[in-house]
């Protein structure tokens, strides 16, 4: 039966929008600033695609994601794509993928800017925004000497002699604290790192070197950007599912989310009727 817009409650926030038929099949996956005003455009009298009235009649319904922001819709997005691999989704049906900030399992952790995080590593992401996350990447080799180089080299590397590697390849004493302090920052305790960018900014404007203030400035804004992705992707809650229960009047509805390593795979929902 083909989906009933009148019997679905949309939100107006961003998210994402599944349209599934009624044995649980993702037709299509889609995303919004404003959720309501989006689906409802797929119901209009001149659809602005071909595909969409096959798409409205083969579906049974459609369900909604709510994220914090547009950004983190679009990383649901790609990942939900990724996973169901919807028949009217014409694109991101590959690997494709955002990137991630990586520190390696290896005994001298390397860090990593990579779609393709290796095995046995610690990741945070996926990023949205793929330049702040080179930058945070950058700021922490520049403010920590972390390595990232493929293989240790007894004599050094040209990154340790200009100052952007600790060089744990000749003397790892200390590197363990460095890669702490680089994990700490990732999951978001960054104080001490923005404290010190802050000071430089303020040093550069008091200097009235204003294009390297605007620099700090930026650098600072990737900085709290990268740490504050922790809901659709979260590095605490590997492989918890949440639950969640809303209750008006007689009516009642139970949300599942699922997630596979700290990423939103997709929900379920159960309505309920109180007697």
């Amino acid at each position: 039966m083909a989906v009933d817009l009148a019997g679905i409650d949309l939100p107006a926030l961003p998210g994402v929008y599944l349209f599934k038929t009624s044995n649980g099949r993702v037709l299509y996956v889609g995303k919004a600033t404003r959720l309501s005003d989006r689906i409802r455009s797929y119901f209009a009298s001149t659809p602005d695609r071909a595909m969409i009235p096959e798409l409205v009649a083969r579906a049974d319904d459609v369900e909604c994601i709510v994220t914090p922001s547009p950004s983190e819709a679009l990383v649901l997005e790609r990942q939900l794509i990724r996973e169901h691999k919807p028949r009217f989704n014409s694109l991101l049906k590959d690997d494709k993928s955002f990137p991630y900030l990586v520190l390696t399992g290896e005994a001298l952790p390397r860090i990593m800017y990579t779609r393709h995080p290796p095995k046995g590593s610690s990741k945070w992401g996926p990023f949205p925004n793929a330049g702040a996350a080179k930058q945070v990447m950058q700021l922490l080799r520049r403010h920590l000497g972390l390595r990232d180089c493929k293989e240790l080299l007894p004599q050094g590397c040209l990154a340790m002699h200009i100052g952007l590697c600790a060089g744990p390849c000749i003397d790892a004493e200390g590197y363990a604290e460095r890669v702490e302090a680089a994990r700490r920052i990732l999951n978001g305790d960054a104080s001490d790192l923005l404290e010190e960018l802050s000071a430089q900014m303020d040093e550069a404007s008091t200097a009235m070197a204003f294009e390297q203030a605007a620099l700090v400035r930026d650098r600072i804004r990737a900085v709290r950007e990268v740490i504050s992705q922790h809901v659709v992707s979260s590095r605490m809650y590997r492989d918890c599912d949440a639950i969640g229960v809303a209750v008006q009047g007689d009516l009642a509805a139970v949300v599942v989310l699922h997630a596979d390593e700290g990423v939103v795979q997709g929900q379920e929902v159960w309505p309920m009727v109180h007697h």
